[in-house]
Parts: C-alpha cells; structure tokens; sequence
C-alpha cells in the first residue's frame, strides 16, 4: 500500500502546528486532523470588560450562555470552564476520547488550536539539567528561539527571573500593569534585599500575548476579556496558525475526525475512526493530541493494560488584599499574570505562580472563598474587590502520584494519588508566601489558599517520557516509541519530566526539534 502522506499528524494544537512547520518547510506532504465541530464558536466581546458589563444589553450571550452554560458548569475547577465562548473548546473530551476519571480532574480540547483557544498563555523554558540525559539541550535551544519568535512572547524587562523564564532575548516588551501590581512591584523593590530569606523571588510574567503588532494579529489592547476570548488576536492561539500551514502545498487539514485507533502495515501508519468510513495513511504518525489522548492511542496499539505513570502538577490559589488600595478605581486592564514569583521550598522543589487582576473575573468565582454567607459575601466582595488581585501557584510533577491504564480496548482509567510530600509543601507556600506579600502590604486573605484537586491543573506529562536508552512504553530522543518504527509522540506525554514552570512552550519547542530532526534530511 502506498501511502497517501508522508506524515500525519493527530491534533491541530501548539505540539501538532509546531511539529507541521519544519515538516512542510522541507517540502512533505502533510496532513493534520483534529475532531473540531463544524459549528462556528461564539464571537469574544468587543470592547473593554467594564464598559461591556456597564453597557451591554446582550451580555448575558457571553456571560451565561444560550444554553446557560456558565450556570450549568459553577462546579468547574477553572472559570475558562464556564465561559460560553469557551464551550466548544472543553466539551465532550473525556465522553469522545473514553477516559474514566478516579479521584483525578481530566480537561482537554476536541477544537482546533486544542487547550491553546484558552490557555493563560504562560511560557518558560525547561532549564538544561532537566534533559542532561538526553542530550538534546543545543536543538532545543534553537526550537525555544523558533517558536517563542513564530507565536510572540511580551516580557523582557531585566528582573529576578529573568533567568528563571530564560526567554527575554526573543521577546516583545512588557504589557503595562494595573495600580494594584505596580504597587506589590514597588514594594518588592523596596524590599528586595530581605524578601531571598524566604527564598521569594519576583518580576513581570512572560506570556504569549502582544504587546507590539505581528503580522494579522494586534497588540493586546488591555480590554479585560481575556477570559473570553481577544478580539484583537493578541493572545496565542495555534488555531491562527492553520491559515498559514495552508499557505504550503503539501499541508492538508481535515477536522471532524476522531482517531481512536492506530494500524500498521509494513512501514505504513493509518489512522482511523469509528465514527467516520476515512482512513489516512502515511510514513509516519505524530500523535499531539493531548497527553491524555495520545497516551490512549499508544497504550491501546501496545495493547499495554498495566498502570503507567502520569505527572501533573499540584495547584493553589489564592486571594491578597492590598489595604492602601481600599477604594481603587476599577479600570480595564490584562487578564493575565501580571507577576510571577518563583519560591524556593527544598533542594529539588521551588513553587511556581503568577497574580492576575480580578477585573474580568466574575464576582461568582470570589464569593465562595470568603468564610460567610453568600449574601455577606457578596457585600463584602463588592467592597474589596477593587484593591485585591488573584494568584495561583504550581509545584512540580513529581509530587504527583497518578497513573494511566487502558480498561478493556475502549477505556482510558485515570486515577489520581497525591504524593506523601505533597500537603506539607502546599502548607509550607502558604506559610512563605503570606509572609513575603505582608512585606509587600499585602494580605493573603484568611481561608483564601485552596488547594486544587488532582488534575485541576491542566498540565499533564511524561506517560511516555523520552529516554536516551527506552525502554517499553518510553520513548527515544525524537519521541519514537520504543519498538515502534515511525511513530512519534510530540506532545507532552514525552517530556521526560513535569517542572513547576508553564509547560506549553517547552511541548512547543520540543515538537518543532523533532520535526526539524525528521525532515533533515528528508524522511526515508
């Protein structure tokens, strides 16, 4: 059988665009499916948040939904799960992709552009020990330039982790900050030489969001609703990508297709669903659908039925009150990190996360943390909002105890454990960080730290982790799983390990290496 591709990538996210691009650079033919509807999304609002809830009439589209989606999801871990112009983006993951959840909160995306239509758009590079086994760090160095220069990073302000995110150099300038970060900023300053004591460090968040135009998409222009979706595009998203994957000619893009089975014949790959009568076929196969969904596809082939292990990331968040703020205007301003702040709690573990304003946020996602009332707390809320912001903290993944195993030849069990260390840790950031923001003049509020369920995170990795010398169910220095001729895995679930730090990017770059490794020379 001849194949119809030279390649076939499943997903259309940030791991399957950044892999397409070397690939049909070097002239291959390419095809990327994803099992995105066909129906249009809902459009993000235009204007400015405060001006739209003051305003706006119609409010109630993207604020509750036709369907009253966000009433109908106010138990969802994260308020991009209860956006309307968000819902094709989550729904019908787990149900279409046969994942059966234990004590374990599983999120992914269907949609084209995947998790990356609503993402915080955080980035990082992985430091170079963390793929010293490897030897991979030279290659991926050049892929983390490729990639930050294609999607635009903003954040290159000289500061405390400057060297911590490791991606100035490729970056726009800053975003402005609202009044409330300006002040946690001077105060830092202020007290920068007591504040490394607790082992706190920090400066202005590195995301992917424009600060200075790119092409077709538009500096972000501080509206507030990047919760519900950029009019201006000045988010990332690997949905903008596909037009422009187009503009090759050996890229091919087909939605509507769940793969839910792998074959091979020979040294042809083929893809194939059970809910469509096409099939695809191709020298070889990059599986970036999702750590979860890939992990699925390859066990399932495998036919591999005993636990495997799966890393994410344990998460909190919390609320801080910054009294000589009492009374602040609510302006329109970024809905994403503003600050980030890197904490050193032992050797092998530093506690990661960034703080946001609350404008944009609605007052629902802030009444259930404070310890009265829901009709007081409303009151209250109302009051001290203005002079409060919203932050949330990652440790590492291997303080997470999950696994991954198929269930017959259609299930996907995922059940979550928490690692012994693992509630010491988040009560240790606690202590460390209400400390280090009362210097500031700012008040962790009472009550406030929640610790996130096991997988509220959304950052899932390393079931199949690349290896210098794999193993079965690992994989090679190019995502190759190990036995399997021509099958690659480019998104996360082959990093080799999980970091506090923001994940996306390091899939990103580590998916154009491959790619750039595959296509030089040509596949044979």
């Amino acid at each position: 059988m001849t194949p119809e591709f030279d390649v076939i990538i499943v997903g259309s996210g940030p791991a399957g665009t950044s892999a397409a691009y070397p690939l049909v650079q070097a002239g291959l033919r390419v095809l990327m499916v994803d099992a995105a509807s066909t129906a249009a999304p809902l459009s993000p609002p235009q204007g400015d948040y405060l001006s739209n809830r003051a305003n706006d009439h119609q409010q109630w589209k993207w604020m509750i939904g036709d369907m009253f989606h966000a009433l109908n999801n106010m138990d969802a871990v994260s308020p991009k799960l209860k956006t309307p112009t968000h819902r094709q983006t989550f729904e019908n993951f787990n149900k279409a992709n046969g994942l059966e959840t234990e004590n374990f909160i599983s999120v992914g995306s269907l949609a084209t552009g995947g998790l990356s239509n609503a993402w915080g758009c955080g980035v990082a590079r992985f430091p170079a020990e963390d793929f010293a086994e490897l030897d991979i760090y030279v290659d991926l160095e050049k892929s983390y330039e490729i990639v930050s220069r294609r999607i635009g990073i903003s954040g290159n302000e000289p500061d405390d982790l400057s060297n911590y995110f490791g991606v100035d150099k490729w970056s726009q300038p800053s975003l402005p900050i609202d009044q409330l970060h300006q002040q946690l900023l001077t105060k830092y300053n202020k007290h920068r030489a007591s504040l490394p004591q607790l082992g706190f460090q920090m400066g202005r968040s590195r995301i992917a969001a424009l600060s200075q135009d790119m092409d077709e998409r538009k500096a972000c222009d501080l509206s507030g609703n990047c919760l519900w979706g950029c009019h201006n595009q000045a988010l990332y998203s690997s949905e903008q990508e596909i037009s422009k994957l187009k503009l090759y000619p050996g890229f091919s893009h087909v939605s509507g297709i769940l793969v839910d089975a792998i074959s091979k014949y020979a040294d042809t790959w083929t893809i194939s669903s059970s809910q469509s009568a096409r099939r695809f076929s191709a020298k070889r196969l990059l599986l970036a659908a999702g750590t979860l969904a890939s992990t699925k596809l390859t066990l399932k082939y495998l036919q591999h039925t005993a636990p495997v292990a799966l890393q994410a990331s344990p998460t909190a968040a919390f609320l801080l009150w910054l009294p000589r703020m009492l009374g602040a205007k609510r302006v329109p301003s970024l809905g994403l990190g503003q600050l980030s702040f890197a904490l050193k709690l032992a050797s092998n573990v530093t506690a990661f996360g960034s703080t946001f304003s609350t404008t944009g946020l609605p007052m629902s996602e802030f009444v259930s943390r404070v310890p009265l009332s829901k009709r007081y707390s409303v009151d209250i809320m109302a009051n001290l909002l203005s002079s409060c912001v919203v932050g949330n903290v990652f440790l590492p993944g291997h303080l997470s105890k999950h696994s991954v195993s198929m269930v017959g030849n259609e299930v996907l069990q995922i059940k979550g454990a928490e690692h012994p260390d693992t509630h010491m840790l988040m009560k240790q950031t606690e202590t460390l960080l209400r400390k280090a923001y009362w210097r500031m003049g700012a008040i962790l509020m009472p009550m406030s730290f929640t610790v996130g369920k096991p997988g509220a995170d959304i950052h899932y990795a390393a079931t199949l982790p690349m290896r210098s010398t794999p193993e079965p169910v690992t994989t090679n220095r190019l995502g190759e799983v190990s036995g399997l001729k021509g099958l690659h895995i480019v998104d996360g679930a082959c990093l080799p390990k999980l970091t506090e730090k923001s994940h996306t990017l390091t899939i990103m770059a580590n998916a154009d290496r491959i790619s750039r490794a595959l296509a030089t020379p040509p596949l044979e």
